[in-house]
């Protein structure tokens, strides 16, 4: 196997893990303990925000009359293409019932959890398109009660962009708070709302460290965060567009990590050449977050053979993966880890981020290994049930008991017993534990 670094990373996703982990526990600490008042606090601490928490139905009023008509039928477009595909994905998860044996009839519902908890992040951006991810396939799933919060990006609050997402994609509630504080208020029903099942979105370290430390108490969508995109490409490629893409994952963040496994050492070498230059002609803050996840977080492989380039990629099973190569069927088959496929280089993750309908909320630091993205399944749970007639009794309660005393579980066993004795009561059933033989 040949596989050659032209440029390694010096950081990971989880480095600074540690003390930002114990700042959250202690916050977490704290507005549990402070609640509602303790959150103002945080607000006003963190985002400097002294206003209302629960946006108002003037100020979502005030927020859309103050979007231009184009932004808002490009809001909503993005948003009906990310409904149609989660509507599909919700039709395609269907209820089961079957006879499992004679007389015994079982089967699974999908139910939808009731609360959701979607956090939308804020910070240097109006994040448009988080806003759409989670509300729109929360609701698509039939959650009844939403609440999205965000941390306040003007002195008003919300963006008024951002918060009129939030309102036409269904959310029940929004709150002006972000952080570990926004977090907190929908898993422990602050401010008036139902605590959330679920806590789903993207954030920076310390939301997905809060999201983290509460999973158990609720569910989550999955450890996130930050953004990573990795990017196949094979001699065909067009270096520029290339580092177009790395370029605009990398203005995610600081550490963001962009990584791009070539399998022909020229195409490597002129994306390294090409993504300085793209990134010095970013605005602020964009230029300064691409140029540390650059410098920092990237890294460029060269490969021999696509097979290799497999191996490279499951390996790094990054959240965002790009194929320009030929023949992408044979690429869609054999890759196995990753959080979205993007397939030819007229799929670029930006539309995927944005506008093309699969969710954009989806796993990092590998858990591509063992986990999808948001879809509206994680918004339902699998409940079983179970129907037996009279009759089926005579065949499943001899077993069970008999397993049940093989266990040396004698109550499992005896509830099958009773049923027997009082359903047949002249019939003889051999309900003792066969005994395994011994160990020579």
């Amino acid at each position: 196997m040949a596989i050659h670094y032209l440029k390694r990373a010096t950081c990971t996703a989880s480095t600074g893990d540690e003390s930002v982990r114990d700042k959250v526990a202690a916050l977490l600490a704290t507005l549990e303990e402070g609640r509602e008042e303790e959150a103002r606090r945080q607000a006003a601490e963190y985002d400097h925000w002294r206003g209302e928490i629960v946006v108002s139905a003037a100020a979502l009023a005030e927020a859309r009359s103050l979007v231009p008509p184009a932004l808002q039928r490009d809001i909503c477009a993005a948003r009906d293409n990310v409904l149609r595909f989660a509507q599909a994905q919700r039709a395609g998860i269907q209820d089961i019932e079957i006879e499992v044996a004679p007389g015994v009839r079982a089967g699974h519902r999908n139910l939808p959890l009731q609360a959701a908890g979607c956090y939308v992040p804020g910070g240097r951006y109006a994040h448009i398109a988080s806003a759409i991810m989670g509300v729109t396939t929360a609701k698509a799933a039939g959650v009844k009660h939403v609440v999205a919060c965000s941390p306040p990006l003007t002195a008003t609050g919300i963006h008024p962009a951002q918060l009129f997402a939030m309102d036409v994609c269904g959310a029940d509630v929004i709150l002006n708070l972000g952080g570990v504080a926004g977090v907190a208020a929908m898993a422990f029903g602050l401010f008036g709302t139902r605590p959330a099942d679920i806590l789903v979105g993207p954030g920076n370290q310390y939301v997905a460290e809060a999201k983290r430390a509460l999973f158990g108490r609720v569910a989550i969508d999955m450890f996130a965060g930050p953004t990573e995109s990795a990017i196949i490409a094979d001699a065909t490629a067009d270096s520029d567009i290339i580092a177009a893409d790395l370029v605009s994952q990398a203005e995610h963040g600081h550490n963001s990590p962009v990584w791009l496994i070539a399998l022909d050492r020229g195409v490597a070498e002129a994306t390294i050449a090409a993504v300085p230059a793209l990134i010095e002609t970013l605005p602020e803050p964009n230029r300064t977050a691409a140029h540390h996840a650059w410098r920092d977080y990237a890294e460029v492989v060269v490969v021999d053979t696509r097979e290799e380039a497999v191996v490279v990629s499951d390996a790094y099973a990054s959240e965002h993966l790009q194929v320009m190569c030929a023949d992408l069927d044979w690429w869609h088959s054999a890759l196995g880890n990753y959080g979205s496929l993007f397939l030819g280089a007229e799929t670029t993750v930006a539309y995927g981020d944005k506008i093309s309908g699969p969710n954009h909320v989806l796993p990092t630091r590998q858990a591509a290994r063992y986990t999808g993205g948001l879809s509206v399944g994680k918004f339902l749970k699998a409940v079983t049930w179970q129907r037996l007639t009279r009759e089926a009794n005579r065949e499943v309660g001899p077993i069970c008991a008999r397993i049940s005393r093989a266990e040396g579980m004698e109550g499992h066993a005896r509830a099958a017993d009773v049923r027997l004795a009082k359903w047949f009561p002249d019939e003889a059933f051999d309900l003792s534990a066969a005994r395994p033989a011994e160990p020579r």
